[in-house]
């Protein structure tokens, strides 16, 4: 390696996050950003890390797709046999964190998770392309296989099933979403004095927003 790891920075300088500008209610202002976030066509603004534990303690991440967000939380589909399906029955609190570099961006959000709807997991898993419908019956997720090839022979037999014929959703998969008890917004700025604004959900109901020490 020509370049040593630990001369890699960078000096973020495009804006800051001021208390005045951001809006009381977080998901709002996550509006705001994700919104900016895809006018700026970033390439998946939706991917975000999600952050599980294992019923022994060990953190488990994983980079998974934003389906839906509102005032009730942000929502990803999955496999519930997964792994990150697993551990989040056994324990259902995660953290999210989304990074969108070209905007010297982060959102970081924590809560706890539960599943949507079957209505809510059966419409998004009809808008799916076909393929993808049928991936969901395809792959046992996390699971070991002997072989690409069995995965591949398994959805031409799901192909040639259900040719011309109504997928049904798995029972096995569908949304979970991620209630936040806070939200934080990390702007880059100059000479890592970064922006940092947290919210915290108050047991009325309002969010207390804090400015912490980057």
């Amino acid at each position: 390696m020509d370049k040593n790891i630990a001369d890699l920075r960078k000096d973020y300088t495009l804006t800051g996050l001021h208390e005045a500008d951001a809006h009381a209610n977080p998901f709002i202002q996550f509006k705001r950003w994700f919104d900016e976030a895809l006018a700026a066509q970033l390439p998946e603004p939706n991917a975000m890390t999600l952050a599980t534990t294992t019923p022994e303690g060990q953190p488990s991440a994983r980079i998974v797709l934003l389906k839906d967000f509102d005032t009730r939380g942000f929502v990803f589909y999955t496999n519930y046999n997964s792994n990150k399906g697993q551990q989040l029955a056994e324990n259902p609190q995660a953290a999210l964190v989304f990074w969108w570099a070209e905007l010297e961006r982060q959102v970081r959000v924590c809560g706890h998770v539960e599943k949507v709807s079957d209505l809510q997991s059966d419409e998004y898993f009809h808008s799916r392309p076909l393929l993808s419908q049928l991936g969901a019956w395809a792959s046992n997720q996390s699971e070991v296989i002997e072989s690409r090839e069995v995965l591949e022979q398994r959805l031409q037999e799901l192909q040639n099933k259900y040719l011309n014929l109504y997928v049904p959703r798995p029972s096995h998969w569908g949304g979970l979403r991620v209630i936040p008890d806070e939200i934080e917004f990390w702007q880059g700025r100059p000479s890592r004095l970064h922006d940092r604004l947290r919210y915290t959900l108050l047991e009325d109901g309002n969010w207390k927003i804090e400015r912490l020490s980057p």
